[in-house]
């Protein structure tokens, strides 16, 4: 066991954070975070104080290792970081900056011209919050910070979202890394709120690849935490993001029967919230028939479970309606999507749901014969998009009126001209056939 392999188990037996270690021992919190992790070997003096303050009766002074040029001068210093086993790694952050490297960022930020950087200086802005945000947030700001983030991906241009959540991916690994198993275990609630998020921004992004690891770290998280309502948020959302063109539907499919597993046979929310998805991948095969008895299992759930409350705003009763809007205009059944489409766009700011029931009216058009009709509707919408808000997801809702044109048709002008508008929103033209 190393140096901070023991320093971490104290702590944790203790129920002493990074922070209040550091306080009592007269010592900075980064410096010791870096002694914790292996960065750094303690000085004999440091070590002999940590050992009395964790009560380790010269077991942790006796592991401290020799510095060379000060301890002994021949022995190397060992390189290997240790890591709590209840963190998760969400990559490479600027957390090992020692206090004067923070100093030196922090005057360069502040002598850089912003002009150069744009009106808002969003580059220097970012930077110095890299900087200066090294004290641990409270679980109740983070919980606050999630729902920012919920709401930006609802109203604002993903790129945006994307910027916001590169500040705060960095803080949470860099909190992580100090924290009890106590504070560990409701801070991997929020990198599993965090990572669902991103997922969902860089699908809309068109980085398919980069969404299926940040599912995969979104649920790692979400499982060290322990919280079942949290597991299932995060495979709920997975598997109804997998159904735009980011996984094949037999992998979706596979992806709701596992997550059917973890929820147990006991009807709930969840179990509701999976058999909405199954209804939009089958009605995406034409099963339309079996769609329709999935879909009646979601839209006809009235059980009282709570949502996970790390993001109690992240389901509303759009989403149902948003449900029905799939299924019954892949079906042709005008009248219930015409109802359906109607209550989403009364619900809420979502753009992206706003614009995906249009073109579900568009392919509910398409599916009734009105061939012409349904592709000039699409283009017309898919056209007035703003560039910002052009979405992979939505790329894909346009793909799927696309394809529902019967093949012996597609040579048709207005289908032509809707595939060329199709092409020029996509955010990433090259995943578009």
């Amino acid at each position: 066991m190393t140096f901070g392999d023991k320093m971490l188990t104290l702590m944790a037996e203790r129920g002493m954070s990074l922070r209040k270690l550091a306080k009592v021992a007269h010592y900075d919190s980064s410096h010791l975070s870096r002694v914790s992790r292996g960065h750094k070997p303690p000085s004999q003096e440091l070590a002999a104080r940590l050992d009395e303050l964790l009560g380790a009766g010269g077991e942790l002074a006796a592991l401290a290792p020799a510095r060379p040029g000060v301890d002994h001068p021949t022995l190397q210093q060992p390189s290997t970081a240790a890591r709590s086993p209840v963190n998760v790694n969400i990559g490479d952050t600027p957390d090992d900056w020692d206090d004067m490297e923070r100093r030196r960022l922090l005057l360069a930020a502040l002598g850089m011209g912003a002009g150069a950087l744009g009106s808002s200086a969003e580059s220097v802005r970012q930077l110095l919050d890299l900087v200066l945000d090294s004290e641990p947030r409270p679980i109740e700001d983070w919980g606050i910070a999630c729902a920012d983030h919920l709401h930006a991906l609802r109203t604002r241009p993903p790129a945006q979202v994307r910027d916001g959540l590169s500040i705060d991916l960095p803080a949470i690994q860099r909190q992580l890394k100090t924290a009890t198993i106590k504070e560990a275990t409701e801070l991997n609630r929020i990198v599993a709120a965090l990572g669902t998020l991103q997922a969902n921004v860089v699908t809309r992004l068109g980085d398919h690849g980069a969404a299926i690891h940040w599912w995969r770290t979104a649920k790692t998280a979400a499982d060290l935490s322990g919280d079942l309502d949290v597991r299932m948020m995060v495979r709920c959302r997975e598997v109804g993001v997998g159904l735009y063109g980011q996984r094949d539907l037999a992998t979706v499919l596979r992806l709701i029967e596992k997550a059917q597993e973890i929820a147990g046979d006991r009807p709930s929310f969840w179990l509701a919230d999976l058999a909405g998805s199954k209804a939009k991948a089958l009605t995406m095969v034409g099963r339309h028939d079996d769609a329709r008895d999935s879909l009646n299992t979601f839209v006809g759930w009235e059980g009282g479970d709570a949502r996970p409350s790390i993001i109690p705003s992240l389901w509303a009763a759009d989403q149902a309606h948003f449900a029905e809007s799939w299924v019954y205009s892949g079906k042709g059944d005008e009248a219930r999507a015409d109802e359906a489409r109607s209550q989403v766009l009364d619900y809420g700011p979502e753009y992206q749901y706003a614009a995906n029931v249009r073109l579900h009216e568009a392919l509910c058009t398409v599916v009734k014969g009105g061939i012409d009709e349904g592709t000039r509707q699409a283009a017309v919408l898919l056209d007035g998009l703003p560039a910002a808000y052009h979405s992979q997801m939505i790329t894909e809702t346009g793909k799927r009126v696309l394809n529902a044109v019967p093949i012996e048709q597609r040579r048709r002008p207005a289908v032509g001209e809707f595939r060329e508008v199709l092409a020029t929103t996509a955010p990433n033209p090259h995943a578009l056939t």
